[in-house]
């Protein structure tokens, strides 16, 4: 687990601090300053991998807590592939939003 979980923790803090320096330094003052700043390819990029990344904690955090307190298998199992659905399905969504701008 460590092996993923560290450099996706790395990669949300990077884009965290990211985006408090743009909004303390930087602040973009309306919506087309906003569009404009995620129109840039490394701003889609960098979005992309910290929601990659957060999507990827949330993965092994809900494996985690099914497999803790949700006993029966069949059961575990199917919250278990619907867990994977929703976040494969935010993950294509995420690539959509970002990329239709």
């Amino acid at each position: 687990r460590f092996l993923y979980l560290a450099p996706s923790a790395a990669v949300m803090a990077l884009y965290t601090l990211l985006i408090l320096g743009l909004v303390l330094f930087a602040p973009p003052r309306h919506y087309g300053e906003w569009k404009a700043l995620f129109a840039q390819q490394w701003m889609k990029l960098a979005t992309f991998l910290f929601l990659a990344s957060l999507f990827l904690h949330a993965w092994v955090g809900m494996r985690d807590i099914l497999m803790d307190y949700i006993k029966p298998t069949t059961l575990r199992l199917c919250l278990m592939v619907i867990v994977i659905v929703a976040l494969v399905a935010y993950t294509v969504w995420t690539v959509q939003i970002l990329w239709s701008l």
